[in-house]
């Protein structure tokens, strides 16, 4: 993988079941303005004709892929890491669309002079195609301007780093089925990697198709998140607020609850708001004011999900671990939150 004086680069996923999708990501991948030296594909035991798809693009690309059924993303992610030969790696996922400079600008900071990062976090924007589509991303998804650089953690549909982490022992935790990239993003960042965001390396990331694929998403990471130990306050004030406040406010036996419960709806609510503001020059009145109606309950749905998956995570982790939480602030990546994401 010589001959060049920039830094090779390896570029992995997993997929499961992505046969509808993986040719749209592997368009994307070979339109790069600079492409990856090698991509490697792990498959965790697809039966919709997903392998079928990534070996007829092995002639089109520097493809490998690798069959591990039942491995999880971040086995199968552990799979392409021990596998991968560049000086750096990048990450995305099945489900995106990369934008086309998206490899270059998450690859460019790695060859400036001076100073270095070894983590460089990409963005990723939403790319709906239906109202319900709009409304799920406005309610979930920061835009850019949201982010705060300096504590964004990335998620690992757009990130690179150097891979001499996974060679010193830093791997992606394949005890855990969901919420894993953050805790990849910690291990790194605890072992002293420096992380700089690049926005411009973005990949448009579709929302979920239907309120059903939405709650399992949702319920999941939550899941993850009690298996992981992570967001106790967050979680704990979410119940607090359905178990307690709401029904505090809907008796109409106290009024300052109530109109307090009403105000803090509103300002729950802001964000998704405001995200479908910022569109209003480019999307039809019809289709923001539908979102807007609809983004509530989107928010309501999610939150019930959390509610539901949080308590199923927290059992397993007692199981395995013994019952530890941790109660610090952690910077967010995933979608519903802006900068941070608890």
């Amino acid at each position: 993988m010589g001959g060049s004086s920039r830094p090779s680069v390896s570029l992995v996923l997993t997929v499961k079941d992505e046969a509808a999708t993986i040719d749209e990501v592997l368009a994307s991948i070979a339109e790069q303005t600079q492409p990856p030296d090698e991509v490697i594909v792990v498959d965790g035991g697809s039966r919709d004709g997903t392998v079928a798809r990534l070996r007829a693009w092995e002639a089109r690309l520097p493809l490998r892929t690798l069959e591990a059924p039942g491995a999880t993303i971040s086995q199968g992610r552990n799979h392409a890491l021990a596998r991968a030969t560049g000086d750096l790696v990048a990450v995305t996922d099945a489900g995106v669309r990369l934008d086309p400079a998206w490899l270059e600008r998450l690859t460019e900071p790695f060859t400036r002079a001076g100073w270095q990062p070894d983590v460089v976090s990409g963005f990723f924007r939403a790319d709906p195609r239906s109202r319900f589509e709009l409304a799920l991303a406005a309610t979930t998804l920061p835009d850019e301007g949201e982010i705060d650089g300096r504590r964004f953690l990335p998620s690992s549909r757009s990130v690179a780093f150097r891979r001499s982490w996974y060679l010193a022992g830093i791997q992606y935790p394949e005890w855990l089925d969901y919420c894993e990239d953050l805790i990849f993003d910690l291990r790194l960042r605890r072992a002293g990697a420096r992380f700089m965001f690049q926005p411009s390396a973005f990949v448009w990331f579709r929302p979920r198709t239907s309120l059903r694929a939405y709650w399992h998403q949702y319920f999941r990471y939550a899941r993850g998140d009690g298996k992981a130990g992570l967001f106790a306050r967050r979680h704990a004030a979410r119940y607090l607020t359905y178990g307690l406040l709401v029904p505090l406010a809907l008796s109409g036996r106290y009024p300052r609850v109530t109109r307090a419960a009403a105000l803090g709806a509103v300002l729950y609510m802001r964000r998704p708001w405001l995200r479908l503001w910022r569109r209003r020059a480019e999307l039809p009145a019809r289709d923001l004011l539908l979102a807007a109606a609809l983004a509530p309950l989107l928010r309501l749905v999610g939150d019930v999900a959390k509610m539901c998956g949080y308590p199923v995570g927290v059992a397993w982790r007692a199981r395995r671990f013994g019952l530890r939480v941790s109660w610090q602030r952690i910077p967010e990546t995933r979608e519903s939150a802006p900068a941070a994401k608890l």
